[in-house]
């Protein structure tokens, strides 16, 4: 009876590894598409990509993530898609 339920403890545990491996490659393949600007989200906030506003792009907006540096980047309003570091949409927020 051990036996089995060892057994059973090991398949599960490594088809949760290989889930969650797998899980967070897709999520990463996710974010790679730039947000179109014919996007509904992205006409809602008035998003473009290169910033007309002085001192405020996406860059040094606080919902931006990822690294510092790279020309697009995931962005808290935008799930799933990429911004541009120079564009802008009115939910800008200066980071802090």
């Amino acid at each position: 009876m051990n036996n089995i339920n060892r057994r059973s403890f090991f398949k599960i545990s490594a088809g949760a590894v290989i889930g969650l491996t797998a899980g967070g490659v897709s999520l990463r393949a996710m974010a790679a598409e730039p947000v179109k600007l014919d996007d509904p989200l992205a006409t809602a906030m008035k998003y473009t990509h290169k910033s007309e506003k002085e001192g405020q792009n996406c860059a040094n907006c606080n919902l931006i993530q990822g690294e510092d540096g790279q020309e697009w980047r995931p962005c808290a309003i935008f799930p799933g898609k990429l911004v541009a570091a120079e564009g802008w949409c009115q939910a800008w927020v200066k980071k802090i």
